[in-house]
Order: C-alpha cells, then structure tokens, then sequence
C-alpha cells in the first residue's frame, strides 16, 4: 500500500472514528491482526490494536455504543464524554495506520486524525442534539441506525479498498462540514 493510500485509510478511519470510535477500533485491530493493514513498525505499542484483549474491549465498546446511541438524550450524553475521547483515538488510529520513516507524517496523521475526529464528532453531536429535539421518539433511532451503516459500509470500504479511502474521506468531511453549517445555522435562527 502507498502512501497517499495509507493517508486516505488514516484520514478516512480518523473521520469515521468521530462517529464510532468503537467501531472503527475493532476493525483496524481486526485488519491489522488478519494483515490487511501493516502492523505499525514506527511504534511497536499500537499493534496492541490487534491484540485480542483490545478487540474484546472494542468490540464490548461497540455494542455499548449501538445500544446508547438508539436512547434518546443518553445519545446526548454519550456524545459529551466521548467530545475528548473520539478525537484522541481518531488520533491514534490514523498514528498506528500511517507508518512511513519520515516522523514529519506521523505527526501529521496525529494531529489531522485528531482534528478529524473532532470536526466529525461535533457534527454528529449536534445533528443528534438537534434530532432529540424533536417531539417524536423513532427518528432518534433511524439517524442512529443511518448512521451504524454508513459508518460500516464507509469502513468496509476503506478497509477493502485502500485506493477509495480518499474518496469516502473527502465525502465524510464535505458532508460533516455541511452538518455543522447547517447545526450553526439552526441554531442561530433558534437564538435570534
């Protein structure tokens, strides 16, 4: 795998992440450990992503995450704790992906994973926020769902095919900038 798709697997599982940290874990660790991704040599502590202990602890993770993110106001919640986690694994993860000799791109993995994460996370916490407003309860678990699938067919992707990672990273940014464009403006129309 080159670079520039390393870059797009790192920048498409950093922005992922901000949806499902948990998820998006899991299936690194389970990626790394059937050797679909290189086991990073850069920093030999984050091929414990393939360790089995780490996939179990992933995986309890990422049920947890289903089943909160389905509750309305606990998604709220869940999203409030994870505003510092979701970015400091999308850092991670986008760290233990990329694994070129030039330290130059690990900090640039590290600190556009974490920045990914973020912007992905806040436009999920919003958009939710938003959701949960809404007097009905079933939309709550439609979004949640929507977005249990994309992120799943979006990592499937990225994780198959190496070459349209930058492609579903453009997409994921495009369409969280677009969120939280729109949270914004909502939000100020709410204030005024």
């Amino acid at each position: 795998m080159g670079l520039v798709e390393l870059l797009g697997v790192a920048s498409s599982v950093s922005l992922l992440a901000g949806w499902r940290l948990y998820l998006c874990v899991f299936a690194v660790g389970f990626a790394m450990r059937c050797h679909w991704l290189p086991m990073p040599t850069h920093s030999s502590d984050l091929d414990v992503l393939a360790n089995p202990w780490v996939l179990g602890a992933a995986g309890f993770g990422l049920v947890a995450e289903f089943f909160a993110d389905k509750v309305m106001w606990f998604d709220t919640l869940w999203d409030a704790v994870h505003t510092a986690v979701r970015p400091i694994g999308g850092a991670l993860l986008a760290l233990a992906i990329i694994d070129p000799a030039d330290p130059t791109w690990q900090i640039i993995a590290l600190l556009l994973g974490g920045s990914a994460a973020l912007a992905t996370h806040g436009a999920k916490a919003g958009t939710r926020a938003m959701v949960n407003a809404s007097p009905e309860p079933v939309s709550n678990a439609v979004v949640s769902a929507g977005e249990d699938l994309a992120t799943t067919g979006l990592l499937a992707l990225t994780l198959a095919n190496p070459a349209a990672a930058i492609f579903v990273a453009i997409a994921v940014a495009s369409g969280s900038l677009y969120a939280l464009v729109k949270v914004r403006g909502l939000l100020r129309h709410l204030l005024a």
